[in-house]
């Protein structure tokens, strides 16, 4: 545990070497963190700037909001036309590159405006082992990623988050919504809604852990194995197939490999 806080005292110490800086924020489990620490580093000097666009979870937004009102730190929103970013609605294996370019670039000019000198994001030590181009992007724009200059994984910021009484501490982790698509095929507004829609059924159903990808007009279910009986109750069953066809989907499947991050990248 020593070695832990020393960690976050080191967290705290760059914070303070930047002078200012603008969190971006999405209301998730790291970004939360970070800009609680940013607060506690830097005062008024930190902020939350947060990119709306249409692969963002609308009930993200929500949350987004109501932390920074709770933390009592200023929120900068940027809503930003996703699907006009030249090459993203084409879906290229590149997406996340092409899109976080895009997004922090715009985050960089409002930080600038607000005269807050470095924008941060929340990427921890665990980020480094899987196929993300987006960390490219950042690197190139000069984005600040102080989760991994103090060495933290998720575990560790899980850890600390529910010592200091995060109410984000064991949220699951809500990728971007194009991740549901596979790559190659055209990321649209309205696909985007009806897996924004098809996954907040299945949150309101208590499902901790999930998403739906989307294979033309079939819905595949990843939920974690311990869930499959309840998924497979035909009250259940029976409502999300319902639900899920009114949306627009033909068939609805349940992978039997269960929930997996990144499941899209076999393909890479």
């Amino acid at each position: 545990m020593n070695e832990l806080h020393d960690k976050y005292d080191h967290l705290i110490s760059y914070l303070k070497s930047l002078g200012s800086v603008a969190v971006a924020f999405s209301a998730g489990v790291d970004s939360t963190f970070l800009l609680k620490a940013a607060q506690e580093a830097l005062g008024e000097n930190a902020v939350a700037i947060t990119a709306q666009h249409a692969s963002f979870p609308a009930r993200e937004n929500h949350d987004a909001e109501e932390f920074c009102h709770l933390l009592g730190v200023k929120q900068i929103v940027a809503k930003i036309d996703q699907l006009a970013i030249e090459g993203f609605r084409e879906n290229p294996k590149d997406r996340c590159y092409i899109c976080k370019k895009a997004l922090f670039t715009t985050l960089l000019t409002l930080a600038h405006e607000n005269d807050f000198k470095y924008v941060a994001e929340g990427s921890n030590m665990d980020d480094l082992g899987d196929y993300r181009p987006g960390l490219k992007a950042i690197a190139e724009l000069g984005i600040k990623s102080p989760l991994r200059k103090a060495g933290l994984t998720k575990s560790e910021i899980r850890s600390l988050s529910e010592e200091f009484g995060l109410p984000t501490w064991n949220k699951p982790p809500f990728a971007c919504l194009a991740t549901r698509i596979p790559y190659g095929e055209e990321i649209t507004e309205e696909k985007l809604n009806m897996i924004d829609a098809a996954e907040q059924l299945l949150f309101d159903l208590g499902f901790p852990q999930f998403r739906v990808r989307m294979h033309g007009d079939i819905a595949r279910i990843e939920i974690e194995r311990p869930f499959f009986d309840k998924i497979l109750e035909p009250e259940i069953s029976d409502r999300i197939y319902e639900h899920f066809t009114k949306l627009g989907f033909k068939y609805v499947a349940l992978d039997l490999h269960g929930y997996k991050t990144g499941s899209m990248n076999v393909t890479i």
